[in-house]
């Protein structure tokens, strides 16, 4: 979809705050373990896990949390006011949620722990124009990360991507997302475990849908060939997008040490290795 004023991208949840990006919550260290996890005030979950006796509390954490979406009736009811988010890109200083100049394209990921996730699309470098993290094919509007986390919105930690398809093609971005994670999880990412951790990739317009349809299938094989097993991602016309809280937004690039439990398969994906047309 190329965005302009008579074709703007679907964002709610982007009111923005006056204030500096909260600092993140409270990291920790697993007792027993070697990898950062935030723990929640509210439902305790963690991200990450640890090793020798740190496991069997991860488990007991991991096991409350729900891992089918809740219909519509049974999801938490929102507000209909946005949260607060941040106003500008961390790194490059744009608005983040627009105004975007004319011919940019959005794209949508689902890959695990957003954190990891954005990082590895602004990376990229010039050809992508803001990355932010939010919410998104869920129920419930406008939710707060703890709702998310809950199990009880439906909604998938995703990050939005607006990129200059005369600099980088939607193909590399599917390259990036595929190889950065392993999507025959279902409703987890390593130790990550719960509903907005699974695997999706949200369309905004026919010829994404193609291109992600034909790259799921290639990839699939390539996995096949190596012993994995089928892939589970979902791909669907794009939601109604959620900003995320400021503190989240670029959060690696303002915490450099903090958690990131994306793990790829190191299988090769057979898409998007080309440059766009000048």
């Amino acid at each position: 979809m190329i965005l302009s004023e008579k074709n703007p991208p679907i964002f709610l949840g982007s009111r923005l705050s006056g204030t500096k990006a909260q600092p993140a919550r409270a990291e920790s260290r697993l007792q027993g373990g070697v990898r950062s996890a935030r723990k929640l005030p509210i439902y305790g979950l963690m991200r990450g896990g640890g090793k020798a006796d740190a496991i069997e509390e991860v488990t007991m954490f991991f096991s409350r949390k729900p891992v089918d979406v809740p219909t519509p009736e049974q999801a938490l009811p929102g507000r209909a006011d946005p949260i607060p988010t941040a106003s500008r890109h961390f790194i490059n200083g744009r608005p983040l949620a627009g105004p975007y100049p004319e011919g940019l394209e959005t794209a949508m990921f689902g890959m695990g722990c957003f954190w990891g996730a954005e990082r590895k699309f602004w990376d990229l470098g010039e050809g992508i124009y803001i990355t932010a993290v939010g919410y998104a094919a869920g129920s419930t509007p406008n939710p707060t990360y703890e709702e998310v986390c809950s199990g009880r919105t439906g909604h998938n930690e995703v990050v939005l991507v607006v990129y200059d398809p005369g600099k980088i093609t939607y193909e590399r971005l599917l390259k990036t997302f595929w190889e950065s994670h392993d999507p025959t999880q279902g409703m987890r990412q390593g130790n990550d475990v719960g509903t907005q951790y699974r695997s999706g990739i949200y369309v905004f317009s026919p010829a994404q849908r193609k291109a992600a349809e034909a790259s799921r299938a290639a990839f699939e094989k390539a996995l096949a060939a190596k012993g994995y097993g089928p892939i589970t991602t979902e791909i669907r016309d794009a939601p109604p997008f959620y900003f995320a809280e400021a503190y989240h937004q670029q959060y690696l690039a303002k915490n450099p040490a903090g958690y990131c439990g994306l793990g790829g398969t190191g299988v090769s994906c057979p898409v998007g290795a080309d440059a766009p047309a000048a």
